[in-house]
């Protein structure tokens, strides 16, 4: 594929992949009521005579085959937004009460439409199949979903990319390491059950409520003393209630919180997170007489970028998108269900982060913010990106 032709390709769609930034930003919905979105999207393919497939409900899956069989490459973007009220003064604001694209998922679907649009216009050239995946709920592994009904499937994947649009990295940068870039993220909800009494002899009581004082202190050892100093992890307990009021030993105490690391933090593994968080839980919940009951879930794996693949895109990809100065090694503890996609289920693949920081914008604000936005000139980039890479992995 010519250089040059690909950027006017991109240049022709620049326009295009802003306005429909743009709509979905102004129309956000929540994980699994992503209705108008995937509609919109499923129509986008259809017109491109992109058969598609409907999964997990509002789940969009096109199949494009190139004129001659060959690999088949997985590219996805995640269409939901987040439970939040929008605080940006721009023309395109939420307008949906309480629900905002405050993680740049807006961007993702509409750059993988103007790639589908460009590689449908030359799937002669194309040996192979791309699987165009808009995925619903990826702030809740929606992904799992997905691949539990098929995805992988019919054709199978050979290997998979994506990119994020983020906002820690600066705008014309790109984010690209070999093995662990994003964490695995583990809930938990942990339950203490003590004994009700009158506050004026608490004696007579079991009181969880000073067990869960001693549990939040003293778990954070396990970033210090329990793991060894290069195994980065964080640990948080965002949620606490319990009791009905203030003259009353409370009976019970609930927890919500979460861990995530980048090593091995399987159940087998020496190091198991879980197994020394339990420990301490319960040990300490003994010590206060209290009953504790502890419930974890798995939320999304490491995303373990192939060694091979990354060299691929270094090679074959990303020169093509930024000088090779600005292509960073880049790591964060923040966790994506990509995984499901990838390296959780045996798929060489790349995930790949798209800096749109800039200050002087107001985009470098933290994803997940009321104030998150991006910057809307790396757009055209994310649609060369997807397209490049489907060109070069599928000639």
């Amino acid at each position: 594929m010519n250089v040059s032709w690909l950027e006017q390709a991109v240049e022709e769609v620049k326009e295009e992949v802003v306005a429909l930034r743009r709509d979905f930003h102004m129309h956000p919905e929540l994980g699994t009521q992503e209705v108008r979105t995937s509609a919109i999207v499923e129509k986008y393919l259809n017109d491109l005579g992109i058969e598609t497939v409907r999964m997990f409900n509002t789940g969009v899956v096109g199949c494009l085959d190139g004129a001659k069989p060959g690999k088949c490459l997985l590219l996805r973007a995640d269409m939901d937004a987040l439970p939040m009220q929008e605080e940006n003064d721009v023309p395109y604001c939420s307008k949906t009460p309480g629900v905002m694209h405050a993680c740049g998922h807006d961007g993702h679907t509409a750059m993988l439409l103007c790639a589908a649009k460009i590689l449908a216009a030359h799937k002669e050239e194309l040996t192979g199949t791309i699987k165009f995946v808009f995925q619903p709920n990826e702030e809740e592994i929606g992904a799992a979903f997905l691949v539990k009904e098929g995805v992988l499937e019919n054709p199978r994947v050979d290997a998979s990319f994506g990119m994020h649009l983020w906002s820690q990295v600066p705008t014309g940068y790109l984010g690209l390491a070999a093995g662990p870039v994003m964490s695995e993220m583990v809930t938990f909800d942990i339950t203490l059950t003590g004994e009700s009494v009158h506050s004026s002899d608490p004696s007579k009581g079991v009181d969880p409520i000073l067990c869960a004082a001693n549990i939040i202190q003293s778990v954070q050892m396990l970033q210090t003393r329990e793991l060894a100093p290069m195994d980065s992890m964080s640990l948080v307990i965002g949620k606490i209630n319990g009791g009905t009021k203030g003259n009353i030993v409370a009976g019970t105490v609930e927890m919500q919180g979460n861990m995530r690391y980048m090593f091995d933090g399987s159940d087998e593994s020496e190091r198991c997170p879980r197994v020394r968080f339990s420990r301490m839980v319960e040990n300490i919940a003994a010590a206060h007489r209290v009953k504790a009951e502890i419930k974890y879930q798995v939320e999304d794996y490491v995303v373990d970028n192939d060694p091979e693949m990354v060299n691929f895109v270094k090679t074959n990809v990303a020169p093509a998108l930024v000088g090779d100065d600005k292509i960073i090694e880049y790591r964060v503890m923040a966790s994506e269900d990509f995984s499901e996609f990838m390296s959780h289920n045996g798929i060489p693949g790349v995930f790949m982060f798209v800096g749109v920081g800039d200050h002087e914008k107001g985009t470098d604000n933290p994803h997940h913010s009321v104030n998150f936005n991006i910057d809307e000139d790396m757009l055209p980039v994310g649609v060369k990106a997807f397209v490049k890479m489907a060109m070069e992995y599928l000639k």
